[in-house]
């Protein structure tokens, strides 16, 4: 039987009446709509559930499918607060101008980057494919020079991997984000891996927020035995959602993660952990076990949901909780930033040192 709170659904009408004929400002229907219901899902006290609007929406969509207008350039601010390249993202308008990692941007169009912050920086950057964008790029030794790009469809790589020097047939791998592109990215990686003398490998998730669940079903398959990884409890329902293809690498796996390895990345360093398929060595997780659905709503809308929440192969709750790692390796926020800094390097992050140790003391 379903009710309807009559009461409460005359108290909204009359609230839009008043606000009608007696507020000296006049919104629109729309606006009062959106605006009653973003309070819904306000008044969820959730902070993981969210009305979009379609903007917001646009850029989350971007996201999930690993996409978005752009030059490709992955940027930071460095110790100086100046807007300084990591990579220009290969193939893009940024890699062709011959930008390089350690340029600075000193202008986008008018702005003065002395002015911004990094996410004003790159949505300055981002834009509709096809538009234009100018930059003032300075690199040590020699003068300022303007380069005008035309933004693109930039694809967001987000699996990066190469045999670390020094250590013989040990491959590391860092996975930075979950989308739609993620577990192909990863498969042709482990297919070019295996064509070399492959025999460990370090799995980096930290810092990785999450995504796509899909995408970690993937990637976890790579990983573990055919069989769950997840388990699904949602509103009157329960699902198991197993491995979605046969093509596991078996050689001794270590995975690093730390407090920003959150939701995706939990799920795919749970399911290893649970499944012994490999030992988990830096900071205890994030602790995010809840999934969200995103419901799209007329006028291009949409509404994010927690729909449910997950455990782990061995039935762990990990929502606010996080999952141990086998191995603790505490860094300092300076560690930290050299170790990813300058990633992969283990003279300069001992978390990826204990985790190469963990591999050259793997039984043979």
């Amino acid at each position: 039987m379903i009710f309807t709170n009559l009461d409460g659904l005359g108290r909204a009408a009359q609230v839009f009446a008043l606000i009608k004929s007696q507020s000296l400002t006049d919104p629109d229907l729309a606006t009062l709509i959106q605006g009653a219901t973003a309070g819904m899902v306000q008044a969820l006290d959730d902070p993981y559930s969210a009305y979009l609007e379609p903007e917001l929406y646009q850029d989350l969509q971007g996201n999930i499918q690993g996409t978005y207008g752009g030059v490709g350039l992955l940027i930071t601010m460095d110790t100086d607060q100046r807007l300084t390249v990591v990579s220009p993202f290969k193939g893009t308008p940024a890699q062709r101008a011959g930008i390089v990692s350690g340029d600075q941007i000193l202008r986008i169009d008018d702005r003065d980057t002395s002015e911004l912050d990094l996410e004003q920086a790159a949505a300055l950057m981002q834009g509709e494919p096809g538009t234009q964008v100018v930059l003032l790029i300075y690199r040590q030794g020699q003068p300022p020079w303007e380069v005008t790009l035309i933004r693109e469809v930039i694809e967001i790589p987000t699996v990066e991997g190469q045999f670390l020097e020094d250590y013989p047939g040990i491959a590391y791998i860092a996975v930075t984000n979950f989308t739609e592109h993620t577990g192909a990215e990863l498969g042709q990686l482990i297919i070019e891996l295996q064509q070399q003398r492959l025999e460990g490998l370090v799995l980096d998730l930290r810092n990785n927020p999450g995504g796509s669940l899909p995408a970690a079903l993937e990637v976890a398959s790579f990983f573990i035995p055919q069989g769950p990884v997840v388990y699904i409890h949602g509103k009157g329902s329960s699902e198991t959602l197993n491995t979605v293809h046969p093509h596991r690498i078996e050689v001794p796996l270590v995975v690093l993660v730390n407090g920003g390895s959150a939701s995706a990345s939990e799920i795919v360093a749970g399911a290893i952990k649970d499944t012994g398929s490999g030992k988990l060595v830096g900071e205890t997780t994030f602790g995010k076990g809840l999934v969200q659905t995103v419901f799209p709503l007329t006028g291009g809308a949409a509404v994010k949901l927690t729909t449910a929440k997950y455990l782990t192969p061995g039935q762990h709750d990990i929502h606010e909780v996080g999952i141990l790692p086998d191995v603790k390796v505490e860094l300092t926020p300076e560690q930290e930033r050299e170790a990813l800094a300058h990633a992969p390097a283990p003279d300069r992050d001992p978390q990826l040192a204990e985790a190469i140790k963990l591999l050259q003391d793997y039984p043979q």
